[in-house]
């Protein structure tokens, strides 16, 4: 048995921890006074993180399945990771897109050759790449015709971002409504369903964008023959294939780009979140006949590019390779597609496991805010995609040990 704690001891602890719950109730209640009330956040404040483990201001551990919604690759105080964005501090942060900077052409060069992509422009984030990728659709096809009134096909349940070109293309009303007028010329598809999209390809059509594997709308990997056959469709209209890569890229499916893993290539990719591992960055890449479209005065930004956030992008392609993230993943996303699969035979509230590699969600008919919020409390971070989807988007350097932490807090947290 362990030594008795007395009564003083006892006092100190409850004073201790009141204090605590204090300082982080004093946080949230300065945040929501100061912060725009666009996301209902969870009530912990987070402030250090380890590995594949988060602490917040009290000191409350929490194993890490949400990654910053995918972003969060290599963990947390990566040592190498952190020396080389130090070392790029101390060198120049920023200079603007008047001036060549090294890491940025570095970056690029990595980007190309994981892609298969011949030209990159670097934004600051997924949905900027998303703009610039319609852009580019969009000035490809004004060139090739000299006409400006193309249209887009999109698919339903899709999430590509909330800025109004991004939002146009996002297949959910309850997003879009409060800010229409949106983009013109925006038909959605059916996700998996080849003659829906069929049915919509006209004259007109320039680009078809869909998520490579769904995320916001409920973890839904592409069918092999409904990619293959879009892409045919694609290849046979001279239209754009624009493949969202944002999240499940990065390696996050097993393989560098989730497409490789179907054996096709898009024109144009979107990717950011594990591109830069924290640091804000994101791009768009396309093939050079697509890519020549876009002239100087085109497109631009100020940060996109900057020398902080490539040299970030370098390192996080380095530390893939020196410590074959690929290979892990593929390991051990089968252990925990496996214990996953456990759960929804055992639990009759769990009705299907989707997903590929460490993008994973379980289908739930208990309502899933309430068992993410039980899993915080459990000291575990999971989150939802769509309304009845319990999402798992760990580091992808966890082990089996972790997997199976996760699965013993989880099960904890069913119990509502």
């Amino acid at each position: 048995m362990g030594r008795r704690i007395s009564f003083a001891e006892s006092d100190f602890i409850y004073q201790k921890s009141a204090a605590w719950n204090k300082m982080e109730n004093k946080y949230i209640e300065e945040a929501e006074q100061v912060l725009l009330h666009t996301y209902n956040r969870f009530q912990i404040v987070l402030d250090k993180g380890e590995g594949v483990y988060l602490y917040d201001v009290n000191g409350k551990k929490y194993l890490d399945f949400a990654a910053g919604i995918a972003v969060f690759a290599l963990g947390y105080h990566n040592e190498k990771y952190n020396n080389a964005l130090k070392q790029q501090i101390d060198k120049v942060i920023h200079t603007s897109n008047l001036y060549y900077n090294v890491p940025a052409v570095d970056a690029a060069k990595k980007i190309t050759k994981a892609s298969g992509m011949d030209r990159v422009f670097f934004t600051n984030s997924g949905t900027e790449a998303i703009e610039g990728a319609l852009k580019l659709a969009k000035k490809y096809a004004y060139n090739r015709d000299g006409v400006a009134d193309h249209e887009i096909i999109a698919m339903k349940h899709s999430f590509h971002g909330r800025s109004i070109g991004a939002l146009s293309v996002t297949g959910n009303a309850h997003y879009q409504i409060p800010f229409q007028p949106l983009i013109s010329g925006i038909q959605f598809a059916e996700y998996n369903n080849l003659e829906s999209v069929k049915a919509l390809v006209n004259k007109k059509t320039c680009a078809i964008i869909m998520e490579t594997v769904q995320g916001e709308g409920g973890i839904y990997p592409a069918k092999p023959e409904f990619i293959e056959g879009v892409r045919k469709i694609c290849d046979e209209n001279d239209i754009l294939l624009i493949l969202d890569e944002i999240q499940c890229g990065m390696g996050r499916t097993g393989t560098m780009f989730a497409y490789e893993g179907y054996k096709i290539e898009p024109d144009i990719v979107t990717l950011a979140k594990a591109l830069g591992c924290g640091i804000p960055i994101g791009a768009f890449a396309a093939k050079e006949r697509v890519a020549d479209a876009m002239v100087p005065g085109d497109h631009g930004t100020t940060y996109g590019g900057n020398p902080l956030a490539c040299a970030a992008a370098n390192k996080v392609f380095e530390l893939f390779e020196e410590e074959h993230i690929l290979e892990h993943v593929n390991k051990v996303s089968t252990y925990l597609e496996s214990r996953l699969d456990k759960l929804v035979e055992k639990y009759e509230f769990i009705t299907e496991r989707r997903g590929k590699g460490l993008m994973q969600g379980l289908v739930v008919t208990k309502p899933v805010s309430q068992i993410i919020n039980r899993a915080i409390e459990n000291g575990l971070l999971v989150i939802s995609a769509g309304t009845d989807v319990l999402r798992l988007v760990p580091p992808l350097i966890i082990t089996e040990e972790h997997i199976d932490e996760m699965i013993e807090i989880l099960e904890k947290s069913f119990i509502l």
